[in-house]
């Protein structure tokens, strides 16, 4: 019995040995993205881990949220912005100037609940005439779209009157929940932001003399300590994910 209890003392202590040998985890990258693009990340992320074993982490909200985030010390490795913001962030240190790379750009779109009658948009009087005939319209007004938006009804003389009705939102995800409880009938979101949403419906995108493309930069923490970060970057640059990037209603 010592015999055995001694055989079995050593080859647990071997064992722990080996396990310590093996590496705990493989290596990880912390990714703040803007909502805009969530649908491209959410698709290219898994696929990035498979091909490199590099485990990534993924935090979306507002571009404009998350640079704040950025300013107050968040941590990251990739952050994907506006270029506007992210170029806040070159000029303060925080990211690499050399790593800014544009991914993608997105149009406009009104959102419905999935089987309303889509709006009429298709020319400029017509997309002015739907959104006076609104009986309510969400959007987030801090986000991109919202401030686009804002942009594009106060050129076509419509602000003033559609003040009424527009029930301003925090995030893209209380946009959504104020369409699927009927609180409103018209959202405006990033196409690449309307397609995902169940229950919902992409009734159209803004006429082309009127649309505005917010464009999806992707920069690396300026103190990086691996490559890893810019793998992933160049890796969503990749001309073989232009299929994935047009899936999710975005375009080069």
């Amino acid at each position: 019995m010592i015999g055995f209890s001694r055989f079995f003392t050593t080859a647990a202590a071997m064992a722990v040995v080996l396990v310590s040998a093996v590496p705990s985890s493989a290596e990880e990258i912390r990714v703040l993205s803007s909502l805009g693009i969530k649908a491209v990340v959410d698709d290219l992320a898994p696929k990035f881990e498979k091909t490199s074993q590099i485990k990534v982490t993924t935090v979306f909200d507002l571009a404009s949220a998350l640079k704040a985030k950025i300013d107050l010390g968040e941590p990251f490795d990739v952050a994907i912005l506006t270029p506007a913001l992210l170029d806040e962030l070159i000029a303060k240190g925080r990211v690499a100037p050399a790593s800014k790379s544009v991914v993608a750009r997105v149009g406009l779109g009104l959102m419905t609940k999935a089987g309303a009658k889509k709006p009429d948009i298709g020319t400029v009087d017509a997309f002015k005439r739907t959104l006076l005939d609104a009986k309510s319209i969400t959007y987030a007004a801090a986000g991109a779209s919202g401030v686009a938006f804002v942009a594009t009804i106060n050129k076509l003389g419509i602000a003033d009157a559609l003040k009424s009705k527009s029930k301003l939102a925090a995030s893209g995800d209380e946009v959504n929940a104020n369409i699927m409880s009927g609180a409103a009938d018209l959202a405006v979101l990033p196409v690449s932001e309307i397609l995902p949403v169940k229950g919902a419906q992409l009734g159209g995108v803004f006429p082309a003399e009127i649309q505005t493309y917010i464009v999806m930069a992707a920069g690396v923490n300026a103190s990086a300590k691996s490559a890893a970060a810019q793998q992933f970057v160049t890796f969503l640059m990749s001309p073989a994910n232009s299929p994935v990037i047009k899936a999710k209603g975005m375009d080069r």
